[in-house]
């Protein structure tokens, strides 16, 4: 009785095999190795998505171009141990079957790499939460891609078990990031949808049911490759195949289809406290405040005069008449960093020469550059424009002089009184928007 009592106790206290798989050994160094390349890679990207939840889903989403062909390098390494052990003989006389040795295998090596891509995905967001100014996460991508990296183990893993050399694992790793990263480049054709690694632009979403067909896409993949190496029943494996084709034909068929932009892209948020009003995406309404700041010098001083743009707007669309662009905050890493305006002159500026809103005049003429030259200076004065003089300055007689008339209308246009800067404020930006030469005041 005490014997059957002390095989019991041992019986129940035997870790199970994946168990003691998941804990010790290599996969928890390859799930450490995926967050740490993951972490250096989004870490150096950091201006270009940091303080924005669309760009932090899609630079995490592009990520996977890096993570599946390292979870695949690090499943083929794993795949082979045994052979490099050269225990394959004592493994095969295990009493469990040929597929749950397989699994015991490779399953923690999927995990963990797995675990690794969302933890550097998490540590993204995390990033991004303090300077995020509108708009709300996006981990629709998360699912599909977490499983894209697990698939990528798991065929890793069936390559390292077939193929005998040592140089398998780098060499699958480079033949995962070509065949991922080609394919992402095309702009055309169905079949481009089947990458799990297929570039997404901010602020476009999946629908609902994408991240699932792409999941079922790559495991059915995995699971029918595996099923066809290690299942005593091999034709088992055109189960997960049948279901991988299914949900491949649906990713071709919807194509475009796929992708939508998000709601709040089409929203603007606006100040209507100042003339012109001033609107940006709802996307980023957090940033309201800083924008109308950055133009208070420009709607202080056009207190009082009239035929302005009803509006600045950040749209990506040509202005109507009535209203101006907005100089583009996004793409995140050039005027805004960290949800911050990198350059409020230089933007003011810009602001500027968008209330002109002047097309390319074929005919421009001297009085119509000294205009604008003038009225730049004016409202927004910029580096852009010191730079340009200090060019000029250094030049022929010939820039030297156009200089020289320059700084005078610069002059002239600051030295009127407040109605008459008005008034001729006013009669200039009558011409807005037209090449008409005649109708620009003269300085």
């Amino acid at each position: 009785m005490s014997l059957v009592t002390d095989r019991r106790t041992l019986v129940a206290r035997a870790p199970h095999p994946l168990r003691a798989e998941a804990l010790r050994g290599f996969p928890p160094f390859a799930g450490a190795a995926v967050l740490l390349t993951l972490g250096v890679l989004l870490a150096g990207s950091a201006a270009r998505w940091q303080g924005g939840w669309a760009e932090t889903a899609t630079q995490t989403h592009t990520t996977v171009l890096i993570a599946a062909p390292l979870a695949a390098a690090a499943g083929c390494w794993q795949g082979g141990r045994e052979r490099r052990r050269r225990t394959e003989e004592l493994w095969g006389t295990a009493v469990r079957g040929r597929l749950a040795r397989f699994l015991a295998s490779a399953l923690p090596v999927a995990l963990w790499t797995a675990v690794g891509y969302l933890a550097a995905a998490g540590l993204a967001m995390l990033a991004t939460w303090p300077y995020a100014q509108g708009d709300r996460p996006h981990p629709e991508l998360l699912p599909g891609d977490t499983v894209a990296v697990a698939a990528a183990a798991l065929l890793g893993h069936v390559v390292g078990r077939a193929v005998p050399t040592r140089l398998a694992a780098p060499l699958l790793a480079i033949a995962g990031y070509v065949g991922l990263g080609v394919p992402s480049m095309s702009h055309s054709g169905s079949a481009r949808h089947l990458n799990p690694a297929f570039p997404v632009l901010a602020p476009d979403a999946p629908v609902w049911w994408q991240p699932v067909s792409m999941a079922v896409w790559t495991a059915g993949l995995a699971f029918a490759a595996v099923l066809a190496y290690a299942a005593r029943r091999r034709v088992t494996a055109l189960l997960p195949l049948a279901a991988a084709v299914a949900a491949g034909a649906v990713l071709t068929q919807t194509g475009d289809g796929l992708w939508h932009e998000a709601p709040l892209a089409r929203r603007q948020v606006c100040d209507t406290s100042t003339t012109p009003a001033v609107c940006v995406n709802a996307r980023y309404a957090g940033m309201l405040p800083q924008v109308v700041d950055a133009l208070s010098g420009i709607t202080g001083k056009l207190k009082g005069v009239r035929n302005l743009p009803v509006r600045w707007e950040e749209r990506d669309h040509e202005s109507h008449d009535a209203e101006a662009q907005l100089p583009n905050l996004m793409p995140l890493g050039w005027s805004v960093v960290r949800g911050r305006l990198t350059d409020p002159r230089e933007f003011a500026w810009e602001a500027t020469a968008a209330l002109e809103r002047r097309p390319d005049c074929l005919h421009s003429t001297e009085r119509m550059r000294r205009a604008d030259d003038a009225v730049e200076a004016y409202l927004a004065p910029s580096p852009v424009q010191e730079r340009f003089d200090e060019i000029d300055a250094r030049g022929d007689a010939a820039h030297r002089a156009d200089l020289r008339k320059r700084l005078a209308a610069r002059a002239e246009l600051a030295g009127m009184g407040a109605e008459e800067r008005r008034d001729w404020l006013s009669a200039y930006f009558a011409t807005a928007g037209t090449c008409d030469v005649k109708g620009v005041p003269a300085l």
